[in-house]
């Protein structure tokens, strides 16, 4: 008799390929990166849960995803955060189980409805850059970090530590990585995700749901540097953040603002800090 219960997805999915070189062409199998979306809904009191947010996403450490998103959105605080769990409503298909996490709060909040981030906005949408910042600004949930920060010794050496524990990277090269240090360079976690934001909510959400508090000193990122990165950074009290890629120009005004050192076009022979 066959399982009807449905696999929860995995991070990566094989596929067939032909490799074609100067010289051959070979069939092989290779892995691509799992792309699924995730639906978080958000229960507060005794309220009906309520959908806050979907997004695209790596499968794994979904809860983490979940818990970091809502702590970064100002959303909750982190320890306000009671439960996460994969929603049971019967109304669900199989296949959308494992994509739909309810969190609930222990205290009451004004959960909003959207489909998007909340620093996401057209060109049009008649917000200038120092708008955003100071929005940015005011809804960040944490003070200015305040401890000691890697030096540029220490920031020249993270990205290659960050590279050696992208594991889901090495295997399809088609995945963001995000992770947290100490000021001795130091990786306190690593997370990885199809997409950048969620990388860095992941690796918030981690240290939440371990009971530890979100701040630190560094962020490390394996790409750009873009306003949303920041924003997220400031709301859970980053002191710095550290790059392989540009930051935008709003990402860098607001990293100024929120007293967050900033570094790009990080590698073990040069980095570039924005003042």
């Amino acid at each position: 008799m066959t399982s009807e219960r449905v696999r929860r997805p995995g991070p990566s999915v094989r596929t067939r390929v032909v490799e074609h070189t100067i010289d051959d062409e070979t069939a092989r199998e290779d892995r691509l990166i799992t792309e699924e979306p995730l639906e978080i809904r958000v229960r507060a009191g005794i309220l009906e849960p309520r959908r806050a947010w979907v997004t695209m996403r790596t499968p794994g450490h979904d809860f983490e995803l979940a818990a970091g998103w809502l702590v970064n959105e100002g959303i909750a605080s982190p320890g306000s955060i009671a439960q996460v769990a994969y929603c049971t409503d019967e109304d669900l298909a199989p296949d959308q189980e494992f994509n739909v996490v309810t969190v609930s709060l222990s205290d009451v909040a004004d959960v909003p409805h959207r489909h998007v981030a909340a620093s996401a906005g057209s060109s049009a949408c008649g917000v200038c850059g120092k708008d955003s910042v100071a929005d940015a600004l005011q809804t960040r949930a944490a003070s200015p970090w305040t401890g000691e920060r890697p030096g540029a010794d220490v920031v020249r050496r993270l990205p290659e530590a960050l590279r050696a524990r992208q594991t889901l990277f090495a295997k399809t090269g088609g995945v963001h990585a995000a992770g947290l240090a100490d000021a001795g360079g130091d990786l306190l976690v690593v997370r990885e995700d199809v997409g950048r934001h969620n990388a860095v909510d992941k690796v918030v959400g981690a240290r939440v749901l371990a009971g530890d508090s979100p701040a630190s000193a560094c962020l490390v990122l394996s790409g750009r540097v873009g306003f949303e990165l920041v924003q997220k950074a400031a709301a859970s009290g980053i002191g710095s953040i550290v790059a392989v890629g540009a930051p935008t120009s709003l990402a860098a005004r607001l990293a100024s603002e929120a007293e967050i050192e900033l570094w790009g076009f990080t590698s073990p022979r040069r980095t570039v800090r924005y003042t």
